[in-house]
């Protein structure tokens, strides 16, 4: 244990195996397998909902739980991560997800269904997300490295929404929506050992300098008084709110206007398609102009795509158009979200601190659900939600004007 907390220590310099390739290969194969599945969580709301006579409500309840265990667990994962090591965490984590989705598969009863998509799947989201990844590329990646990783990263998980949306419709089709689950569970197991390559020291080995002594209580009082930081945290909700509600009810939302399940499939895919390129150009983008800036387009722009597609008649191609205008701003806002935290803070309590930002994210991504269940069962209709998402952007839009980008201002160790 001693020679591996050594290696740990010294990878920036003699780094192995582990070279900054291998680290962001590994890392993005993770983010493609967990964020993969609860993308296409979707598609099983209606065969559910179907076998069991559930309403969209109560699958909406469970996914909405998830989000909002999901936002709870990511800030305790992140603590226990930056504390003790990234392998662990990510570990556990999979482990959760994988038992999650097993009994997901033999849920029977709107309980079971909320232990299993709520509370395993959001714990172990928690544990096992990209948001943990970026966290990891932070502390492990020379300075160089992180900005292209930290999009690599983001667009992996749109690879793997793009690669699960139309394997899972597929795998419903052809062996029934229990089967797709168990397929899914096992896929989450090849976590573990990837893991391995993400590897972060504990915190003993990591302070080297005052900054890094930093206790996490400390951490946690310097940013909830830093008005940039908690601007960000505000303006994160609405991406929680919008992706939520998108992920989990237009399937349901196209095949109510008419529009063949298969394309919704297709919908979702293409969103995690074009948000490759969306993830991958802002990752660059934001070494050359103000990160605030780039998230205050996103949310304006993403308000102005709502706007028009719920607008005009809803086709196969206005649907495909939305899938490749939102996919190009879908987790686009990761990177300078993150980016932004490390910038202020550092990134000795990076998977603590934007843990509760995305803690904000998750709230929004629970109300997104919730209430798009809850609106479409009481109106027979999502248009009010749709609404409550252009309200939402705009304002965000707004809150992330004033963030300022510089490192949080501390006062300097005296000599004793």
């Amino acid at each position: 244990m001693a020679s591996i907390g050594v290696d740990l220590r010294r990878l920036p310099a003699t780094p192995g195996w582990r070279t900054p390739l291998v680290i962001i290969v590994c890392g993005c194969l993770i983010s493609m397998l967990t964020f993969g599945p609860r993308s296409s969580f979707g598609f099983f709301m209606q065969p559910m909902s179907r076998d069991f006579s559930w309403g969209r409500d109560v699958f909406g309840l469970a996914i909405a739980i998830q989000n909002l265990l999901w936002g709870i667990g990511q800030p305790i994962a992140g603590a226990i991560a930056d504390r003790f090591g990234t392998v662990r965490v990510l570990s556990v984590g999979a482990l959760l997800y994988a038992a999650g989705l097993i009994i997901m598969s033999h849920s029977s009863t709107p309980l079971a269904l909320d232990l299993s998509a709520g509370v395993l799947i959001g714990f172990g989201l928690s544990g096992a997300s990209f948001n943990l990844i970026l966290s990891a590329f932070g502390k492990l990646l020379p300075p160089e490295w992180r900005s292209v990783a930290l999009g690599a990263g983001t667009a992996a998980g749109s690879l793997g929404q793009f690669v699960f949306a139309p394997f899972g419709v597929a795998l419903i089709d052809v062996f029934g929506w229990h089967t797709a689950l168990a397929v899914f569970a096992a896929m989450m197991l090849l976590v573990v050992p990837l893991s391995l390559a993400l590897a972060t020291p504990p915190s003993e080995a990591e302070a080297s300098s005052a900054a890094e002594h930093q206790t996490m209580r400390s951490a946690l009082k310097e940013a909830f008084g830093h008005r940039s930081y908690v601007l960000l945290v505000l303006g994160f909700f609405t991406c929680g709110f919008q992706l939520a509600f998108i992920t989990v009810h237009l399937p349901a939302y196209l095949v109510d206007r008419g529009v063949p399940v298969e394309v919704g499939g297709w919908v979702i895919a293409t969103i995690g398609l074009c948000n490759i390129i969306g993830s991958l150009s802002v990752g660059w983008l934001q070494n050359r102009m103000p990160k605030r800036y780039i998230l205050s387009a996103l949310y304006l722009i993403r308000a102005l795509a709502i706007i028009a597609f719920i607008s005009f008649p809803i086709t196969t191609f206005s649907a495909i158009a939305f899938g490749v205008v939102t996919g190009l701003l879908w987790l686009s806002s990761v990177p300078p979200t993150s980016s932004l935290v490390a910038l202020m803070f550092g990134t000795r309590w990076l998977a603590t601190l934007y843990g509760f930002a995305f803690f904000s994210h998750q709230v929004g991504g629970f109300l997104g659900v919730w209430l798009g269940g809850i609106v479409f069962e009481k109106f027979n209709s999502y248009t009010p939600i749709w609404w409550l998402s252009v309200l939402f952007g705009v304002l965000s839009a707004l809150i992330n004007l004033p963030i300022v980008e510089a490192p949080v201002r501390r006062a300097m160790a005296q000599p004793a």
